[in-house]
């Protein structure tokens, strides 16, 4: 007989459903789940905002320690089994950081028996409304003045491990967005994960960092004959093998008489020598391929006073294709003079400690770069990068929206400010979640001053009346001393396109997880599925007579 399913229901409306396979939740039961799943990963980086922020100890899978108060790197380190605290993780990972997200409020609003449709309508409103606030509030900024935009930078980078070095980053930063961003008839493209690599290298001090105006790979040259030092090179680049081709597993070959092998070994030769002179007829000083190199190959390149570097990961080589001005060829039938790349002033090999690095450098506008960190041990450097990462998202969100909103929390107080007001000239059942959605804006500056130790209740008082005073919006929470200060006179400013993202998805994630209604997992009682099963009992034994 196949077993029934048990049914368990309670007061509160929710229904569980448990069987051999699966776990499942309904009803009011999994919108709390999820607002306490969103609510706990929250908690997870909640202590990591701010300057006075603690750092948390992250233990990888393979056993290394990380040492962070970057909320993206810690997340992505959690495991983590709840579908909800998955989707927020996901959620969290495209965010530069942490902004009250409303779903911990809405508990409030269900406890009230008001429909989720009706608090998902309400949160559209707040949305709308809060894009006004931050368009109000925001500060246009000149791009083309440096010094404006190193400030903004530097607010960013005030809060991470090398803020002592915060001048060094923010240049760096800026330096390479500024190399990597193209214009195309007024579109704008900046891709930094792409083109400007960062290259750690342990050793040395971390001054010695540099924005190369080029391209550095980690290679040495193929034959120790090859020069290692031309100006103004000749680039070929390619995705193609320089060597022979070697048959499929079906091909078979038989010998007659010894001049057959022979002649087969002849018929190799002649196809690399042929490969090499279709190359050479360029005149390249350089040849820089994907895929292997032969010896034979390397002998020709070597007469000809050609320079040849092999395995080249592709990015790199797409990287030096746009610092250099060359086009990849697959073929090299298909070789002609305008893939050949000019715009490299200078290649060199240079070794730093036990490895060999190839440099193009002294590049006519490059639009991809690398930029070199040098460090102490791997772990400050892994945290410089991951500190890098964040002033140079910043320096692109800048250039692409040239708009700042106050830091420090002014910008969530003076939301949280405007949407209470909005909360009482609307009517009915809608004024909860506005009020709701306000009290979440405060997870921001409430958190700065429990982070540096302050009073929460007073300052945050204070904070408040200033800004329903309307003495200024910009005024925030300063995270080392505690006090609430003017943004304007501290220079903390923020991106305004990274704030409106983080809010639009910050509502839409909690509008998603209150759509739900159903949880059903299917691995929640795999464990004791593996536990040995019992003996079946006999159905019924006969009862004797009495």
């Amino acid at each position: 007989m196949q077993q029934q399913p048990v049914i368990v229901l309670s007061k509160l409306d929710k229904c569980r459903i448990i069987d051999t396979k699966t776990e499942r939740t309904q009803g009011r039961s999994a919108q709390n789940a999820n607002i306490v799943a969103g609510k706990t990963v929250s908690d997870i980086i909640r202590t990591c905002l701010g300057p006075r922020a603690m750092l948390k100890m992250l233990l990888d899978p393979m056993g290394g320690i990380v040492l962070t108060n970057d909320g993206n790197a810690i997340l992505r380190e959690v495991e983590v089994a709840h579908p909800a605290a998955k989707s927020m993780i996901e959620i969290a990972r495209t965010q530069d950081e942490e902004v009250g997200d409303g779903t911990t409020q809405s508990a409030t609003c269900l406890e009230k028996n008001v429909h989720p449709v009706i608090i998902i309508k309400a949160y559209k409103k707040a949305l709308e409304e809060s894009l006004k606030v931050i368009e109000e509030i925001s500060l246009k900024v000149d791009v083309s003045k440096e010094e404006e935009v190193l400030k903004v930078i530097k607010s960013c980078i005030g809060t991470k491990f090398s803020s002592r070095w915060s001048d060094l980053m923010c240049s760096l930063a800026f330096k390479a967005v500024k190399t990597v961003s193209i214009d195309n008839d007024g579109v704008k493209e900046i891709d930094i994960k792409r083109y400007a690599r960062v290259e750690k290298i342990p050793g040395g001090e971390i001054e010695q960092s540099e924005v190369l105006d080029g391209i550095i790979l980690n290679k040495d040259v193929t034959h120790p004959k090859m020069k290692r030092r031309i100006e103004n090179p000749r680039i070929i680049l390619l995705d193609c093998p320089l060597e022979y081709k070697k048959g499929e597993s079906q091909t078979n070959l038989e010998f007659s008489k010894e001049e057959d092998f022979a002649r087969v070994l002849q018929i190799e030769e002649e196809q690399i020598k042929e490969i090499c002179e279709k190359i050479i007829s360029l005149k390249p000083d350089i040849v820089i391929t994907e895929k292997g190199v032969s010896d034979l190959a390397q002998h020709y390149f070597v007469k000809a006073n050609i320079t040849a570097l092999r395995r080249v990961r592709k990015t790199d080589n797409h990287r030096i294709s746009r610092a250099v001005g060359a086009t990849i060829v697959n073929k090299v039938d298909d070789l002609k003079e305008s893939d050949v790349g000019t715009k490299c002033g200078l290649f060199y090999i240079d070794k730093i400690g036990d490895e060999y690095f190839s440099y193009f450098v002294k590049c006519k506008e490059p639009k991809a770069c690398s930029i070199i960190l040098r460090g102490a041990s791997k772990d400050i450097l892994h945290e410089i990068d991951r500190n890098l990462q964040d002033a140079m998202a910043v320096a692109r969100n800048i250039v692409f929206n040239p708009k700042l909103s106050p830091g420090g929390g002014a910008t969530e107080m003076a939301l949280s400010v405007k949407l209470a007001q909005k909360a009482k000239e609307i009517g009915g059942i809608e004024q909860f979640p506005f009020k709701a959605l306000a009290e979440a804006f405060e997870v921001i500056p409430r958190t700065l001053i429990q982070n540096c130790g302050g009073n929460v209740i007073r300052l945050l008082t204070l904070l408040r009346s200033k800004h329903a005073s309307n003495q200024g919006s910009s005024f925030g929470v300063d995270g080392c001393d505690g006090k609430i200060v003017d943004m304007k006179d501290y220079g903390i400013w923020e991106p305004s396109a990274v704030k409106i993202q983080t809010i639009k998805t910050a509502i839409e994630s909690a509008c998603l997880l209150l759509r739900v209604d159903d949880i059903v997992s299917g691995v929640s009682r795999k464990d004791k599925s593996t536990q040995p099963q019992q003996q079946p009992q006999p159905e019924e034994a006969e009862q004797p007579e009495r």
